[in-house]
């Protein structure tokens, strides 16, 4: 047997770049870069690989930086999603709080079942300095370490504490983070004196390896009681979820639709599934759901959930789905999921395979004449109340939905919008209109502030990996943008062309709203002076932080568009020009965030507290009550099966 004399740190980084994903005609690199901030943990281990290999073979495995652990892994997953789950990138972290900055990216990409691999260093594994800088000492558990608090966010973990470890945890690590069902964020741990032992490595372990994507078939049993379910449906609704994208089943779905008339609506991993303008689309559903969407899933009798894991965003915290005798019929590559909802007819396969038999089998299957009629008049009001709002307004402070509507209509069908965090997934859910398969990418799984940059530069990666001429469209509040705005460095590092919304509201929008729904009067949503006699920061003067020169010190592009009544076509010029730039741009905007999009008669359950002496939280707790009496148990009066 033929081997090399290799560290473990350069046997990993040798082995990785040898893994490849085929997914039937299609193959690509499975990691094709790695991110890294080094420490005493890393640097002489896997630090000193990524230095040799770049020495011999730049090639081999780019090295590539960031500003923040937790960035390496947002990147990584903006990526991942990109290449629908084929690729990602890894991320090396040093000892201590090197590796748990990167704990938020690892429940991030597990909440998203989006792959991501971590290899975060770990303290000596011979313990021969114990301890050393930055170990965790727990009195009654010597050998824990901050890297076990991986361990519940990932969906694979492991500790390479002898050499030859090595070899049975990465192939056990690279099956898990290419599986459909069980990916998410997959941890190695490496202490930092294994990282840098040597053993004898076989050609093996180094040689090309690929690894193919399942799709799996529906069984027989299994597809014959949907389609029997879907058969007697009168008032059918497909939820389209993430698993369409992931699986590139949107030419399918829109096929199965065409043929039998069923409604889509989507969830926020959903957008894009089906164009906005198709007759069978109404839209986001659940708590920012549309109008079309959540009235027309209050009444169905058979809702067929495709690839989603049924957030209680997309439930509307179990309020959409108000049906009496509903019954769920779950398409899902994953168990888990596909028994959701207390479900009797669960389909655990590929979202294409299953959709392309599921045609098959409802070849006469469809909608009657009045539920189509009903869908092109839902349709029809919700996109009318979407002109409305999208419309400029002429105030020195546009709301929102008209600055979205601004950029919509600067930008081309198939650029891409990234978002996460604050009100803005609710509004883009609502009101933007997705016109391409991967042009709406809003991580709301985990809906993370921050994530919106480094995000978007993992978009732009494989975007530019493909081939590919697509606009990179991030938009954020100032508050997600002080989570993490470094990232901007990367851009400017290397040259990474995004196009940066930053829209201005002086604090956290979003709770905000949600903090007067609750009777809390936006207390501590604000960002003013405080207020040393109220003790509070709720009457201040607003802040005087400049977000766009400290954008502008980053060395971007950045445009600031003045208050006042043509700001809306300031924006529209402003990113028109940020579109034919080969440079980043930030446009700044100043926004009022009083100024909501239309209702989509959508719930969210946040618990308002049962006892208080505001009268603004006695009055949010009756409504609250009002509100919560349309729940449906999993099981019991009015479950569906």
């Amino acid at each position: 047997m033929t081997t090399r004399r290799m560290t473990v740190g350069q046997a990993l980084v040798e082995f990785l770049a040898h893994q490849w994903t085929v997914d039937g005609e299609h193959r690509e690199r499975t990691i094709p870069g790695m991110f890294g901030i080094f420490g005493h943990g890393n640097v002489a281990g896997v630090g000193q690989a990524l230095a040799q290999a770049n020495a011999a073979d730049p090639d081999l495995m780019p090295y590539l930086q960031a500003r923040n652990e937790q960035a390496m892994v947002h990147q990584s997953v903006g990526y991942a999603r990109m290449r629908r789950r084929r690729a990602t990138y890894a991320s090396t972290a040093s000892v201590g709080p090197g590796a748990t900055n990167m704990l938020t990216g690892a429940a991030l990409a597990t909440t998203n079942r989006l792959p991501a691999l971590l290899l975060p260093s770990d303290t000596f594994a011979t313990r021969v300095a114990d301890p050393v800088l930055q170990q965790l000492e727990q009195p009654w558990d010597i050998g824990l370490t901050v890297n076990d608090a991986f361990r519940p966010l990932s969906r694979f973990f492991d500790r390479v504490q002898r050499p030859e470890q090595l070899y049975s945890i990465a192939l056990s690590a690279m099956r898990v983070l290419l599986d459909p069902a069980e990916t998410g964020a997959v941890t190695i741990a490496l202490p930092e004196d294994v990282q840098a032992e040597a053993l004898d490595v076989p050609e093996e372990f180094l040689a090309d390896r690929e690894w193919h994507i399942r799709r799996p078939l529906p069984e027989r049993a299994a597809l014959a009681r949907a389609v029997a379910r879907i058969g007697s449906a009168e008032r059918p609704l497909i939820v389209a979820g993430g698993g369409v994208l992931y699986s590139g089943a949107e030419d399918a779905l829109r096929a199965f639709v065409e043929a039998t008339g069923i409604p889509v609506a989507t969830t926020q991993a959903g957008g894009g599934s089906l164009a906005w303008d198709h007759p069978q689309y109404l839209g986001g559903v659940g708590a920012t759901g549309t109008t079309a969407a959540n009235r027309l899933a209050a009444e169905a009798d058979v809702v067929i959930g495709i690839g989603t894991r049924y957030s209680d965003f997309t439930t509307a915290s179990r309020t959409a789905f108000q049906d009496p005798r509903v019954a769920f019929v779950n398409i899902n590559v994953a168990a888990f999921d596909a028994y959701k909802h207390g479900t009797q007819s669960p389909v655990i396969a590929d979202a294409r395979e299953a959709l392309e038999a599921l045609a098959a089998e409802l070849s006469r299957f469809h909608v009657s004449t009045g539920f189509a009629e009903r869908i092109v008049r839902e349709k029809a009001e919700w996109d009318g109340l979407v002109d409305a709002a999208l419309a400029p307004t002429g105030r020195d402070r546009p709301g929102q939905p008209e600055i979205i509507g601004a950029v919509q209509a600067a930008t081309d069908p198939h650029d891409v919008v990234v978002q996460a965090a604050g009100s803005l997934p609710g509004d883009l859910h609502k009101l933007w209109r997705v016109r391409d398969p991967l042009g709406y990418h809003v991580e709301y799984a985990y809906s993370c502030m921050g994530y919106e940059i480094p995000g978007g530069l993992g978009v732009k990666r494989a975007i530019e990996a493909a081939g590919e001429d697509r606009d990179v469209v991030v938009m954020v509040g100032d508050g997600s943008y002080l989570m993490m705005h470094s990232e901007l460095v990367t851009a400017v590092a290397e040259g990474i062309k995004i196009i940066l919304v930053l829209v201005q509201n002086h604090g956290f929008a979003s709770i905000g709203h949600l903090s007067e729904t609750v009777g809390s009067g936006r207390f501590g949503t604000k960002y003013r002076s405080y207020d040393a006699d109220a003790r509070n920061f709720q009457d201040g003067d607003v802040l005087p932080v400049d977000l766009a020169m400290n954008a502008r010190s980053y060395g971007l592009d950045v445009v600031e568009i003045a208050p006042g009544p043509d700001a809306i076509d300031e924006l529209g010029r402003a990113v028109a020009a940020a579109k034919r730039s080969d440079r980043s741009t930030v446009i700044h905007v100043e926004s009022d965030p009083l100024v909501y999009g239309p209702d989509g008669d959508g719930w969210w359950d946040v618990p308002v507290a049962a006892v208080s002496t505001l009268p603004s939280t006695q009055r949010a707790r009756t409504d609250y009550e009002g509100l919560r009496a349309a729940q449906r148990p999993l099981l019991g009066e009015g479950s569906g099966s």
